[in-house]
């Protein structure tokens, strides 16, 4: 495996508030990306929401309702790919077993994973030792 060229790893306390600056680092990314011949705009868009999906889900469901307990993020960027990891405590779930939203009565809630899935390249959800790891790669050649 090659090393990233960038990394930055965040770990916040399991409150929304954060949510905003998960978002904003996504975007950011996105704009300093010095080989991405894509839509910057678009991409940045994409991370922003799909960190802050991705941040939402790791507070909302993999906390053991613990204040103490923190959600942790990573991203890797290597020569043609964005790699985002997004570590939480809770009791897990199956990635597979996510239902597509209704779309005829949309509910609040419910689309994350839809969004992450739908936008990036690969989405995949593992336990690593006392962690839950949302895996998401997105191509970038």
């Amino acid at each position: 495996m090659c090393n990233s060229l960038i990394q930055v790893e965040v770990i916040i306390p399991t409150q929304t508030k954060y949510l905003d600056l998960i978002g904003s680092i996504g975007e950011r990314i996105a704009k300093e990306l010095d080989k991405f011949s894509g839509d910057r705009e678009a991409l940045a868009y994409h991370l922003n929401l799909v960190l802050t999906e991705a941040t939402v889900n790791a507070i909302k469901h993999g906390t053991q309702t613990n204040p103490n307990d923190t959600v942790r993020i990573t991203i890797h960027i290597r020569e043609n790919e964005l790699n985002i990891k997004v570590y939480d405590h809770g009791q897990g779930f199956d990635l597979e077993s996510v239902p597509l939203p209704d779309f005829e009565h949309p509910q609040e809630g419910g689309m994350g994973i839809f969004f992450i899935r739908t936008l990036m390249d690969s989405v995949t959800y593992t336990r690593q030792g006392d962690c839950n790891v949302l895996e998401i790669i997105k191509y970038l050649s």
